[in-house]
Parts: C-alpha cells; sequence; structure tokens
C-alpha cells in the first residue's frame, strides 16, 4: 500500500468523521516511529562505507541510522568497547590498523586511527520518507497492516476510544510475527552448527 492507500484504510477502521488527513498522517507517522524503535529485519539493513585518506578519529553517522550490526576496516571486524575505553586510548593518539570503535552521539570513534583504507558499517536504518500520496516504503509494501493498527492505537488514546486495547494487542501481534519471519529466515535452509571454542590438532 502506498500512503494514500494506507490512510484510507485507516481512516475507514477508525470510523470517525472529525479525523482529517492531517491527523491521520500524524497517527501513521508516530506508528511508523514506533515500530522502527523496535522492529529489525533484513529490509532496514544498509551499508555505509569510508575512505580513509588521512588520520581518521570517527565517522559520522547516516541520517537514517537506528543500530549498529557490525563495523569492518578492510574487512576486519572491530571490537566494540564502552566510551571510557576508547577515550583513555585517545590520550596516547596512535596511529595504525584500527581495532577499537564506540559510539558517542552521532560519530563512531576508532582506534587506532588509520591513516588509509576503507571501512564499511553494517547498520539497521529507518525506513525511506513516505512523502507524497503515491510513495510506498519497504515497510508499507510488507506490512501495511502494521502501521495501520500502529496508527489505529494512537488514535485510540488521542480520542479516548474503547477499542484502544484491541487495536493495540493486534498491532502487536503483527510485529511479533513480522519479527519472527525475519528471524526464521536467517537459519532457513541450512543446517546450523556450533563453532567450536578451541581447535584439536592431530
Amino acid at each position: 500500500m502506498n500512503k494514500g492507500d494506507i490512510r484510507s484504510h485507516f481512516k475507514a477502521l477508525l470510523n470517525r468523521s472529525d479525523c482529517s488527513d492531517t491527523l491521520a498522517d500524524t497517527f501513521v507517522d508516530q506508528s511508523i516511529a514506533r515500530i522502527q524503535r523496535t522492529l529489525r529485519i533484513p529490509s532496514m539493513e544498509k551499508q555505509q562505507s569510508y575512505t580513509i585518506s588521512a588520520a581518521t578519529t570517527l565517522l559520522v553517522l547516516p541520517n537514517d541510522f537506528l543500530e549498529i550490526i557490525n563495523l569492518y576496516y578492510d574487512n576486519t571486524s572491530l571490537t566494540r568497547v564502552p566510551l571510557s575505553q576508547i577515550m583513555e586510548y585517545k590520550d596516547a593518539g596512535e596511529n595504525g590498523t584500527p581495532k577499537f570503535f564506540t559510539r558517542e552521539g552521532s560519530s563512531l570513534l576508532i582506534y587506532p586511527y588509520p591513516t588509509s583504507g576503507s571501512v564499511k558499517l553494517n547498520y539497521y536504518g529507518q525506513f525511506a520518507d513516505m512523502t507524497a500520496d503515491s510513495d510506498e516504503n519497504a515497510l508499507a509494501q510488507a506490512s501495511s497492516d502494521l502501521i495501520i493498527y500502529g496508527a489505529l492505537s494512537y488514535a485510540s488514546d488521542y480520542y479516548l476510544d474503547e477499542r484502544g486495547p484491541v487495536f493495540d494487542q493486534k498491532f502487536m501481534q503483527f510485529l511479533a510475527e513480522i519479527q519472527e519471519q525475519a528471524n526464521d529466515a536467517e537459519t532457513s535452509g541450512t543446517v546450523q552448527a556450533m563453532r567450536p571454542t578451541t581447535a584439536y590438532e592431530d
């Protein structure tokens, strides 16, 4: 469903004559914000690449950033450490191959400081904005019912509607189904095996 279809379906289910399109859009936006706080599915996975050409201490996070998945320097995974540990390292001011990172505000701090190479950030990002009525993002394509019932939940709070618990229950049901489907997809089609912690030589 595109934005216009979602609004129309939402207003039909809400069944109130005093809900304007502007107010309906507000409820839809609140629903999407709520979904993005909790849902983590493959369609939210994104990648940002950084090319290093001089001593670099930090990387600016993308505007749509929600949560880090992992960070690589020249295809080697960096270890996340507490901010306090990075701050201690910064006093040494050492250049070299980065091994550690942490988040501070809208930036990632890395240490040691690379002077060349590339860094790749895999992260969960926000869904694309839907501005025009014809706009449709990945969430709206796959889970319009989740958006709609989230919006109905917010609308029920606004109007003191007694259907609120029902709307919220259905929202949580849809959210759990979508997350479970994504989790199952990560393990389907292959035999899972535990990697041993110790290697034994013959």
